[in-house]
């Protein structure tokens, strides 16, 4: 197979497993068995290599010498580490996108809305590729690609970890109250409103998955207490 073909394949398989991970099908520590994959999805070990190197460049999965890969795993400590770099990145993120927006960016915004609101009324969940497209559109419209890169980092690596986590519907629909919210204070270009937003929108994730994690052995047990921002507008 020659190197470009390998590649080609080995980013096919990277999005196969991406999508294993995002979802809970691979949990938070488990080791990656290159053999028993490379037999499942019926290539041959160079390109699933190439697929790990990919996740473990994006923090998705972890390379330690004489193990092998494995699934991005954190101690509580690590957890509220990721929350508070996310909570920084998608506040630069979202008060630029308040400054750049534009009719276009603003109307795509709304369009991850109501994609994400219609899914929800045909009873389905808001999964994790509804949630990750708002906020990639946001990141779009903000214009930043070096924060853009980051945060698509920190995005993927807290989705790992609550992927094996239950979500209720109740948090769903608040989380899409939430995103409605802050992409119309984008839209009216109030960069400090949809910034507060965003942090009460991340601070009640932070929490849930803490509750969540208390009953699992997933992310160990985790003591947070809301911290909402100054100046936090209420979320109705």
């Amino acid at each position: 197979m020659s190197e470009t073909l390998q590649r080609g394949l080995g980013v096919q398989i990277a999005e196969v497993l991406r999508e294993r991970l995002l979802t809970g099908r691979l949990h938070p520590g488990t080791r990656i068995n290159e053999v028993v994959l490379a037999r499942e999805l019926g290539t041959s070990r160079g390109p699933l290599r190439e697929a790990v190197r990919q996740l473990v460049s994006e923090g998705l999965l972890v390379h330690t010498p004489n193990r092998g890969a494995t699934v991005f795993a954190a101690e509580p400590d690590d957890v509220a580490a990721l929350f508070e770099l996310r909570m920084a990145l998608e506040a630069a993120s979202v008060r630029l996108a308040a400054e750049r927006r534009d009719d276009k960016s603003v109307a795509a915004l709304h369009a991850a809305c109501a994609r994400a609101r219609k899914t929800i009324q045909g009873g389905r969940r808001l999964v994790h590729r509804l949630d990750l497209d708002f906020h990639r559109t946001l990141t779009d419209t903000a214009r930043s690609p070096r924060i853009a890169e980051q945060l698509w980092r920190v995005q993927q690596q807290i989705i790992l970890l609550r992927s094996p986590l239950d979500v209720p519907a109740a948090h769903t629909a608040g989380s899409l109250d939430d995103h409605e919210e802050i992409a119309a204070a984008v839209a009216d270009g109030d960069g400090e409103r949809a910034a507060a937003l965003m942090h009460l929108h991340l601070d009640r994730v932070r929490v849930h998955m803490t509750a969540s994690a208390a009953t699992t052995a997933t992310v160990g047990t985790i003591t947070i207490t809301p911290t909402p921002a100054a100046g936090t507008p209420t979320v109705g």
